[in-house]
């Protein structure tokens, strides 16, 4: 197939904490009552963004294996899942696994990830963290006296933040909250605590207590916190790199033999070589490519590995 820029269709979660954002501010078509994500670039089993012909993502780079980047090739598998996360309701409180703990004991890689906040209410804030660090004893304590959060790093927010979570960091996202996610290709999470609310089948969701104390750093929180308010890098790590281009008029982008590029349009609307885009849209763009146009006014996230 000739190289070309592909338009990626979502694939939608309707976790319980969600809410319609996706929906009224995005223009996104579902038959779902509440949208809680949009995984904009999934190669992910558990659910594919796919072209307007219906191809998925994963048939895509089959054919085409050449579009990953020599980069992209290096990963046993696709390196990153992007998604749109719209919070009306407070997250669990969770942490992720790093790739040896997820390997052997889930069969998939584990989960660092960046955060970059599109918009929110006011006051809203997420959990990133412990404030001091704390033995896991005491880590145990907090889950089982429900007094984890008293010991968590609270952050309040503004647009433009932007957040590093690595593997092991336990964390949260608050309510009222909408979050652009980069993340490595895995959907393994551990709950610790809930607020005590029911699943759709009236009990409480599953919690994963042991897993979680195996695999929490319980140091101090570190990460620098961003707030992004200029075109610029966000997070370069291992598993992607991460930049922002505030939109204003034309510029141009390269896509070399290193990396695909996947562009998210956050907010706005214009045109990419061409095509028109609004805030939602997602691009996967092959290795290689070359230089391509954004014209516009729009908030873009721009990802390679």
């Amino acid at each position: 197939m000739e190289k070309q820029i592909i338009k990626l269709n979502p694939v939608f979660k309707d976790y319980l904490w969600g809410g319609t954002r996706l929906k009224t501010d995005y223009n996104m078509k579902s038959d779902l009552n509440k949208l809680a994500e949009a995984w904009v670039l999934s190669c992910h089993k558990d659910g594919e963004s796919f072209d307007d012909n219906g191809k998925t993502l994963s048939e895509i780079i089959a054919e085409n294996p050449d579009w990953l980047g020599e980069n992209g090739k290096s990963f046993d598998n696709f390196p990153i899942l992007t998604k749109l996360i719209d919070a009306k309701d407070n997250l669990s409180i969770q942490v992720h696994p790093d790739n040896e703990y997820a390997l052997r004991v889930e069969g998939e890689y584990g989960k660092t990830e960046m955060w970059y906040v599109v918009d929110c209410d006011e006051g809203a804030y997420l959990y990133y963290g412990f404030k001091e660090k704390v033995s896991k004893q005491e880590f145990k304590a907090g889950i089982e006296n429900n007094t984890l959060t008293d010991m968590l790093n609270k952050v309040y927010v503004k647009k433009g933040d932007c957040f590093f979570i690595q593997s092991g960091t336990i964390h949260a996202i608050g309510a009222g909250l909408l979050i652009a996610e980069i993340q490595q290709n895995s959907n393994t999470t551990y709950r610790v605590y809930d607020y005590g609310r029911l699943g759709v089948d009236g009990k409480p969701r599953q919690l994963h207590v042991d897993k979680a104390l195996d695999v929490t750093v319980t140091d101090k929180a570190e990460h620098p916190i961003k707030n992004c308010s200029e075109s610029g890098k966000l997070f370069d790590c291992e598993y992607f790199k991460t930049e922002l281009i505030k939109l204003n008029g034309e510029t141009t982008v390269t896509a070399d033999n290193t990396s695909f590029v996947s562009v998210l349009v956050t907010d706005g609307e214009g045109k990419i070589n061409g095509v028109d885009f609004v805030a939602g849209d997602s691009f996967f763009v092959p290795a290689s490519f070359g230089q391509f146009t954004l014209f516009g006014n729009a908030d873009i996230i721009v990802t390679r590995v």
